[in-house]
């Protein structure tokens, strides 16, 4: 009996290096029928849950690999989902893919990633790419996507996320980031510990959401009656080396900002390094504010205030859009706009402007007390 088994474990390792293990495999190490397997691995919810363990069990035991072709013949699915990211070596965007990846394959999906690096042409190719190996949906988080392209899909019913804007299209799901409230209290911030004199460095103009950010800032500063000089709106590319070179155009001024704000936290860490070779310090000659809080914001010196765009609302609300336009059952498939919060954190990149506490704290010992106090 023993040499029985032995026998058998050992054909089942053969198979498994050879690649020759089969759902038949799986049925009869389970003890299901076939049909029962391909439902399981399919994730159909009819399935009851004790055989679907079951099989996946066996799935473990005996190395069973499932044909996602076949699978995708059998369900018109391939399980897999696109996700296009416009620069992978902004630390940001290696954050949204892996919050992205977690919650896509809880959810029984793969992920196929592509970057563009803010190239249209790359997006275009990528999509097309994506589209071969029959992705079930993309969500682009970047920008420069064909509209010939975007309505051939619209009229395969294709599911697509889009972030910030898109066209009102079916199927088509938008992310809208509330830039406004988050830079509004930055501004905010800012103003309530004296400054009045804000610069802000943005990113590539030509793109949708550094654009909102910049007309968010204007529009925060003009709700508090602040002016912005022309020569305080600085464009960056939303890397290290843009916000070097935008806070060196900032220091050829003749009056010198107290504060910063940066449309992206990578902006911000390269005028933090900017000033760093300089003799002026943050946040006692200048405070500084980024936009979408990296993990490497706080750990930086001094730590970064920043507007936070959280990776998981942006990643699980992607998720969630390309499901509602893949699963037809799905609560919210009718669901068009998804919105991402934004809001401010406050770490020690932002101060009192140099001077001003002791003179807010000699006007304020200077008040006389009310009639009638004790």
């Amino acid at each position: 009996m023993t040499s029985l088994v032995s026998e058998a474990r050992s054909s089942a390792s053969n198979r498994r290096r050879t690649g020759s293990v089969s759902i038949r495999d799986v049925a009869q190490r389970a003890g299901v029928s076939i049909a029962t397997v391909s439902r399981a691995v399919n994730r159909i919810p009819t399935v009851n849950a004790e055989l679907a363990r079951r099989v996946w069990e066996a799935i473990d035991e005996v190395g069973y690999l499932p044909n996602t072709q076949a699978r995708a013949l059998v369900s018109g699915r391939s399980k897999m989902l696109g996700l296009i990211v416009s620069e992978i070596t902004n630390p940001f965007f290696p954050e949204l893919v892996q919050e992205f990846e977690n919650l896509a394959v809880a959810q029984g999906y793969e992920v196929l990633i592509g970057s563009t690096n803010y190239d249209p042409a790359r997006t275009e190719s990528l999509m097309r790419r994506l589209l071969q190996r029959n992705v079930d949906g993309v969500a682009v988080m970047t920008f420069g996507v064909e509209e010939d392209l975007v309505q051939q899909l619209v009229e395969r019913e294709f599911p697509l996320v889009f972030v910030d804007a898109g066209p009102v299209l079916p199927n088509i799901h938008i992310l809208k980031v509330d830039y406004a409230e988050g830079i509004r209290q930055g501004v905010q911030h800012l103003a309530a510990l004296g400054h009045r004199s804000i610069a802000f460095i943005s990113g590539p103009l030509s793109q949708r959401s550094p654009a909102a950010r910049r007309d968010a800032f204007l529009k925060s500063m003009a709700e508090l009656g602040l002016i912005v000089p022309r020569e305080h709106i600085v464009e960056g590319d939303h890397t290290m080396e843009g916000g070097m070179g935008a806070i060196e155009k900032l220091l050829l001024l003749h009056q010198l900002p107290t504060a910063i704000m940066c449309s992206n936290d990578m902006t911000a860490i390269g005028v933090l390094h900017g000033l760093y070779r300089t003799t002026h310090r943050v946040p006692d000659d200048i405070s500084v504010v980024g936009f979408d809080d990296i993990h490497l914001a706080q750990f930086m010196l001094p730590p970064l205030t920043t507007v936070q765009m959280s990776c998981k609302d942006l990643a699980r609300a992607a998720v969630e859009a390309l499901r509602a336009g893949i699963e037809r059952d799905h609560p919210k498939a009718a669901q068009k706009e998804w919105k991402i919060p934004t809001r401010l954190v406050v770490r020690q990149s932002s101060s009192f402007p140099r001077g001003s506490l002791p003179a807010l704290m000699k006007g304020t010992a200077g008040k006389s007390k009310p009639t009638g106090a004790d």
